[in-house]
């Protein structure tokens, strides 16, 4: 028997104390974290399972839903390299799962050799089954005539993609619209609910939402610019203003809840149009609980972009519907090619490093370019100089924000952003923020920076990191600290302008002067700047650059080695998941299994 691993410093919370056996072993390793073994010792325990190589599977699976897989392969990860000293259950190990007292408590689900924890398989099912449900209604009543005709005056030939988009959404219950930044998806939504609202002889009530408030924002504000076109002329007033809100908020969040809402399958939304945007932002349990609250005869139109990052929680659904969808039934995922908002070189760079071509990225990086750049980190005046362009834009911003003026003080914050794949370490967000504020300490002689000087200085970029209901603010919202003449208050970037609030009122909140990659999904900038730690990091992915890249309005550049890029474009991030096998599977048994 392997005894429990004791670590010097019993402080150390990546061994987790007490735990011995196989669990203890792969822990004391780090191939699962002290939260992976201690819930699968609890499940071992209550579900009197003797067999330890069972709760080790357990215990993966966990790691997997951090790592944001929905299932874990058995057959792969076995595949591992392993310190030596451990080595990987041998023979049926599926099988042995499969037949454990964990499985038979319903616990845990096998199929295959994929292991679910029995929520997310049963969350998987349900998106399936109701998806499936939606595309066996018969098709909606429209006048084809006239959609036609309406809209070859909403789109002209530039647009023939979002027109085609438009028409075939006006004809099915529901949609997948892909398509990179810039590639008209708003423009194509706007044009979608003037033609059903042209055919409605009733105002249509319509939903506009995104997972974060920054993303719903972002939609609410496209969507009435595309309207107010001239094309848009007649159907304006049909159409109204749409207004748009969080997921959460649409769905009516609970207290005390994370994953129940107000609206389910016994209280549907009343709505008749549903448009999602950044859906790739969309965890698989969102997924579920939006489905079941949509009523069979909504359009639902779920939008984005399948080569960003997924969800910081599991799943990876967009690009789980796309790949399933498209082999079931291909008529309802409309995809947008030809980007409108960049400019060749940044469309070109990310064009290559959407499709992993590392040595045609590298020749856009290298094209003498006022929108595109690279730069080696190795080169020490290159981080001295991305620390004096940051300091630049802080004193710009504080210079802004410490006139008073909310509105100058948020344009300042979006002309340039420094996006990190880290959070912590050299390279990270923690890194780059401590620098910034001694920088403008040393400038302004003031004592500048949370946790050792002056926390809500004017000029502090704020991030905000929870949805907060009762002040109606989210996770992913930005703002600027602005001084008044009550003091400094916080100047949040909403619809309609600015709203300025006490600092005291917000709770989870972070500095902003850089931000992490994931966190800026949703947003864009002036300008970007990415850098890239030069090691082996995990984070290092094709998505993951592709989404930092393409938040540039007009100019990205990237820090990072050409081993660096090479790396990440040879990396597709990988999420265990079957929900693309379940849609496409043509059998009647709708959670059979992919």
């Amino acid at each position: 028997m392997i005894e429990p691993f004791e670590p010097e410093d019993p402080r150390d919370r990546r061994f987790a104390l007490g735990v011995g056996g196989v669990l203890g072993a792969f822990n004391a390793a780090g191939v699962v974290e002290s939260s992976d073994a201690h819930a699968a010792r609890r499940i071992q325990a209550l579900t009197d399972e003797p067999d330890d190589e069972v709760a080790l599977a357990v215990a993966l699976a966990v790691r997997s839903l951090r790592h944001g897989s929905v299932c874990l392969g058995l057959a792969g990860v076995t595949d591992e390299p392993l310190p030596a000293g451990l080595a990987w259950p041998r023979g049926t190990w599926a099988e042995r799962v499969a037949a454990s007292k964990v499985a038979q408590a319903g616990v845990v689900r096998v199929e295959g050799d994929l292991l679910y924890l029995d929520r997310y398989w049963r969350e998987e099912c349900q998106v399936r089954d109701d998806l499936v449900a939606r595309l066996s209604l018969p098709s909606p009543v429209v006048d084809v005539g006239r959609l036609e005709s309406v809209a070859r005056t909403l789109f002209d030939e530039r647009y023939a993609e979002q027109r085609a988009a438009a028409l075939a959404a006006a004809q099915q219950w529901t949609t997948v619209l892909t398509g990179g930044p810039g590639t008209g998806k708003t423009t194509a939504v706007a044009g979608l609910l003037a033609l059903l609202a042209d055919q409605s002889e009733r105002p249509l009530r319509i939903a506009l939402t995104a997972p974060t408030g920054k993303a719903s924002a972002r939609l609410q504000e496209a969507v009435r610019t595309a309207l107010s076109g001239p094309a848009f002329d007649v159907h304006r007033q049909a159409v109204g203003e749409p207004t748009a809100r969080t997921l959460h908020r649409l769905l009516g969040w609970k207290r005390g809840s994370r994953n129940r809402f107000r609206h389910d399958r016994d209280n549907r939304l009343p709505h008749d149009v549903i448009v999602v945007d950044e859906t790739s932002m969309v965890s698989l349990t969102m997924m579920a609980r939006l489905l079941e609250a949509v009523r069979s005869d909504c359009r639902l139109v779920l939008v984005g972009d399948p080569d960003q990052l997924a969800s910081v929680e599991a799943g990876a659904v967009l690009a789980d519907l796309v790949q399933g969808l498209t082999r079931r039934d291909p008529r309802v995922v409309a995809g947008l090619t030809t980007s409108h908002r960049f400019g060749p070189e940044i469309g070109g760079l990310a064009r290559a490093v959407r499709d992993g071509d590392a040595d045609r990225a590298l020749d856009q990086l290298a094209g003498a370019d006022d929108h595109v750049e690279l730069l080696d980190p190795s080169d020490s005046g290159v981080l001295n100089g991305l620390h004096e362009r940051l300091t630049r834009h802080a004193l710009r911003l504080r210079e802004a924000a410490a006139s008073g003026d909310a509105v100058r003080a948020i344009s300042t914050l979006g002309r340039h952003r420094l996006l990190c794949a880290h959070r912590d370490g050299p390279w990270g967000v923690g890194h780059w923020n401590r620098l910034v504020e001694r920088s403008l300490a040393e400038h302004t002689g003031l004592p500048i920076g949370g946790g050792w000087g002056q926390e809500w200085y004017a000029g502090r970029p704020l991030l905000l990191t929870s949805n907060d209901y009762g002040l109606d603010l989210f996770n992913g919202d930005t703002g600027v600290v602005v001084a008044t003449h009550d003091g400094v208050r916080a100047a949040i970037d909403v619809p309609g302008g600015p709203r300025e609030l006490a600092t005291s009122r917000l709770t989870e909140v972070e500095t902003m002067h850089a931000m992490t990659v994931h966190k800026s999904q949703g947003s864009q900038a002036e300008e970007v700047t990415v850098l890239l730690p030069p090691d082996d990091s995990r984070l290092l992915t094709r998505e993951l650059l592709y989404t930092a890249l393409t938040r540039a309005e007009q100019k990205v550049t990237l820090v990072a080695t050409p081993d660096a890029v090479r790396l990440a474009l040879a990396r597709e991030a990988q999420r265990a998941s079957g929900l693309a096998g379940r849609l496409a599977h043509e059998s009647g048994n709708e959670t059979s299994p992919p």
